[in-house]
């Protein structure tokens, strides 16, 4: 269960109390990240993330923070993404003031150093040239800007190296004053917690919050048209994505596409793992999974495989996914398939952290947050008719798309694949 305040400034406070642990989470959800930011600001949102953690008012540099939170062997960080960042603390719940004192002050007294700024500049391109180095990462965000094109939605979220070495202290704070408000923010506390601790440290620690979000993001209203990318690399391993534009957070299939996903790719016994790795022997590493905005979406599957052996895979990825648009699915895998997801979350939200961010990010984002029970009836509600209607919908061949990096220099080669 979940229970739902606002404080009088209208930031909301979400408690999600838990049996059976000693840990308690504090988590800041923003409403932020590229989708909220404009072509000259790219990775301002992620940047802004870092400097957070620079120090405020109490806790005044970087060491501070670490030190108090390290001296009760507690854990912190953040995360931006494309539609909200996030921010937590995650302690044993006898040290939950001393995890509100530090994030509250974190996020409240931010000065953003100018000295820090500059230091931080060359970690973030760091940062970014390890993602370039990675061609597992690299995949994921070009199948992103070839999916959704030159739209936020398609930026990774580290932006552009111009922005990284050029942006200001001021342009921080605007990006601080326009975003992170009492109306666009949600303070989540799980685990060992009662919902009246919880109010008293969001009264103590949050009320400053104040404000009203004054930056909206561009809707998103086309795919891209491109279908194939590829980046010449010479790595050991050809890696690719293939997928396709899936459905978003709020459609009504939302549940029905995570189903599918996990029938196709989404666990050892799925058909991607059992008909191309332990069949073929054609990979290492490879998975189905959706990815879902607000107002969009994708399913896509991931892979590492022998270079000589890249066309075979492709080949027999789409077969995979061509049968399941022509065949459907078995009532077997349609229940074996809930069942995991059930599993996954039940076992997922035994921990604060995950806690926090099953109730706190559904607040944010969605008009209405769901509860264990209810999430878990919208699962049981898919029907093997449902979710064979949207594979056949979802799962053509006009509608794919291919991101490959690897030793292949042949991009015609990869078009006739996909004809």
């Amino acid at each position: 269960m979940f229970h739902l305040d606002h404080l009088q400034t209208g930031l909301p406070l979400l408690t999600a109390p838990a049996g059976g642990t000693e840990s308690v989470t504090i988590m800041v959800f923003a409403g932020a990240g590229s989708r909220y930011e404009e072509q000259k600001e790219r990775g301002i949102s992620h940047f802004l993330e870092h400097m957070f953690f620079k120090g405020g008012r109490k806790y005044s540099s970087t060491k501070e923070v670490s030190a108090a939170i390290d001296g009760v062997g507690g854990d912190f960080n953040a995360f931006t993404g494309k539609e909200y960042a996030g921010y937590f603390v995650k302690v044993a719940a006898t040290h939950a003031e001393l995890a509100c004192d530090v994030l509250s002050d974190m996020l409240i007294h931010a000065s953003f150093p100018s000295e820090e700024i500059e230091k931080e500049r060359g970690v973030i391109i760091e940062e970014e040239r390890m993602y370039q180095d990675t061609p597992m990462y690299r995949a994921g965000w070009d199948f992103e800007q070839l999916l959704y094109g030159d739209h936020p939605l398609g930026w990774d979220t580290i932006g552009t190296e111009e922005l990284i070495r050029s942006v200001t202290q001021t342009d921080f704070r605007k990006h601080k004053d326009e975003l992170y408000t009492a109306k666009n923010l949600v303070v989540t506390m799980a685990g060992k917690i009662t919902t009246k601790q919880s109010q008293d440290l969001a009264k103590r620690y949050f009320l400053p919050i104040s404000g009203d979000c004054v930056r909206d993001f561009h809707p998103f209203t086309a795919y891209g048209t491109e279908t194939i990318f590829l980046r010449t690399k010479n790595t050991e391993q050809a890696h690719l994505v293939i997928g396709v534009p899936g459905v978003s957070s709020q459609h009504k299939d939302h549940f029905a596409s995570k189903i599918l996903a996990v029938i196709l790719g989404g666990n050892m016994s799925s058909r991607m793992f059992l008909h191309i790795r332990e069949a073929h022997g054609l990979c290492y590493y490879i998975a189905t999974e959706i990815d879902s905005y607000l107002d969009a979406g994708s399913l896509s599957t991931r892979a590492g495989v022998d270079q000589s052996r890249l066309h075979e895979a492709l080949e027999r990825i789409l077969h995979e996914y061509m049968t399941c648009a022509k065949d459907g699915v078995t009532d077997e895998e349609l229940r074996r398939a809930k069942d995991y997801l059930k599993g996954k979350i039940t076992l997922s939200l035994e921990d604060s952290e995950e806690r926090a961010h099953f109730y706190g990010k559904q607040q944010l984002l969605y008009p209405h947050t769901r509860d264990i029970p209810e999430y878990i009836a919208e699962i049981e509600k898919v029907t093997v008719p449902q979710v064979n209607a949207l594979a056949a919908r979802i799962l053509t061949l006009e509608e794919t798309r291919l991101v490959v990096i690897g030793k292949e220099e042949d991009r015609r080669s990869l078009g006739k694949i996909l004809a």
